[in-house]
């Protein structure tokens, strides 16, 4: 079993746990439910903003201390205030130290759209990323069906959520549906996870010509972001160059300044 196949395992035992805990109608009456959501589409394609998507991460699977006791409202608004045009907020507990309370803590404060991230696969967790202040949820290709995709996508729409589906290989297009506004290349194969960025360019002409694309993981370096920015990219996920630093925001600044000084 490859660490997807793991994680995905341990998913489907959690989403039954918490379903015990509070129902869908309980998640529904949430305030956050009723909230306007901040589009994440147009906060990246707009032209006075930076196009990253800043990820607040402690660990990973394959790196179990990234920044473990980072905390979430001070980096996150500090992303805000580098010119992040969303953040990405890991909400896995056993896999990336992740919490819900980490996405409600955040939405207190930020004015920028806040990516829930988490494998979904249950409507139930659709419901739980609006009742918790999320703009938009991740979709996962690799771990979906084609109707899953649809009909996860078709709620989250309806809630008043953005979806970025993403994806690993150019056949998981056929999943892709139409009201999907954002479209992610994952440059890591979450079965080994080895990234390579050229993945992100040899895929590019296949993408829907009508969504956001955007780029993820492994990106590290301003001229990379250049470099994708010539493909075609309008959105790039960056983590991990962020977190592992002391002070992830400080870091999120000074990489998108050099990008505006290499323009």
């Amino acid at each position: 079993m490859n660490i997807l196949d793991t994680i995905v395992k341990r998913k489907l035992e959690e989403v039954v746990a918490r379903k015990r805990t509070a129902s869908e109608s309980d998640l529904l009456r949430s305030s956050a439910i009723e909230r306007q959501g901040l589009s994440l589409s147009a906060f990246i394609i707009d032209k006075k903003k930076s196009g990253i998507i800043a990820e607040f991460k402690r660990k990973s699977p394959t790196k179990p201390n990234i920044h473990l006791h980072a905390d979430v409202n001070k980096v996150t608004k500090a992303y805000e205030r580098a010119g992040a045009s969303a953040t990405s907020i890991l909400t896995d507990i056993d896999f990336f130290g992740g919490s819900d309370d980490d996405v409600k803590k955040a939405r207190i404060a930020l004015n920028i759209p806040i990516l829930r991230k988490d494998f979904v696969i249950d409507p139930y967790q659709v419901i739980e990323a609006k009742s918790i202040g999320a703009d938009a949820i991740l979709l996962i290709a690799e771990i979906l069906t084609k109707a899953e995709i649809k009909s996860l996508s078709s709620l989250a729409i309806s809630l008043g959520m953005e979806v970025l589906m993403e994806i690993h290989s150019a056949d998981q297009l056929k999943k892709y549906h139409e009201t999907i506004r954002n479209i992610g290349v994952n440059n890591r194969n979450l079965k080994t996870f080895i990234t390579d960025i050229q993945y992100s360019k040899d895929i590019y002409p296949m993408l829907p010509s009508d969504t956001v694309k955007i780029s993820e993981s492994g990106i590290d370096d301003p001229n990379v972001v250049l470099d994708l920015i010539k493909t075609g990219y309008q959105g790039f996920l960056i983590g991990e160059c962020f977190m592992k630093t002391e002070d992830p925001g400080q870091c999120c600044s000074e990489f998108i300044d050099r990008i505006n000084e290499l323009r």
